[in-house]
């Protein structure tokens, strides 16, 4: 079952076409979209990771779906759920991302497609908790994870396995969401 295209006032978060690799690539190669990951990508490893994306999204009823500003831009980025695919003690769980070309930024896209993708995963695919993470220095996602009625135990961070002792990026933070805390408003505290 492929995922279903999600609606707000003012996105359409859609199937990946071809016509969006080009701008995913320029995305994903600018500094301060990834200041926040190990590397930029080149157009390969761009190419490669929308091609994992349209996958997951072809087969599965969710994923990271492309981001169409109507009437502003045929694509933005992404939006969507993922399952990660590291070890760590919150394992396994489902989580939020994000990531949209800078002329996207602080116009409020990225909150607004997120509480969509958040809608679905508590309405449509009824999840128990979605959760996201983020290095601990990237202060914006942080923000906007708090915006969206996340919740953060210290207990909860960790060191990403993927990056080595001592890497600025690796100390991590981990944000949850439950069903009952999106349904309700409130967190559990």
């Amino acid at each position: 079952m492929a995922a279903p295209v999600l609606s707000t006032p003012r996105l359409m978060l859609r199937q990946w076409q071809d016509s969006d690799l080009a701008a995913f690539a320029a995305l994903n190669a600018d500094p301060h979209v990834m200041r926040y990951f190990p590397a930029v990508l080149n157009r390969q490893e761009s190419d490669a990771l929308a091609a994992r994306i349209r996958h997951r999204l072809d087969t599965t009823q969710f994923g990271f779906w492309a981001v169409q500003i109507t009437g502003v831009a045929d694509f933005a980025g992404f939006i969507g759920l993922s399952v990660p695919s590291f070890d760590a003690p919150f394992m396994p769980c489902v989580e939020i991302g994000w990531r949209l070309a800078r002329p996207y930024w602080k116009m409020g896209y990225a909150s607004e497609g997120a509480r969509a993708a958040l809608d679905y995963a508590f309405g449509a695919l009824h999840l128990p908790q979605v959760v996201a993470y983020t290095a601990a220095i990237n202060t914006p996602s942080i923000s906007l994870m708090q915006r969206l009625g996340m919740w953060h135990h210290a207990s909860d961070d960790f060191g990403h396995p993927a990056l080595t002792e001592g890497h600025p990026l690796r100390q991590h933070v981990l944000y949850r969401v439950t069903q009952t805390d999106w349904k309700t408003g409130k967190p559990p505290h």
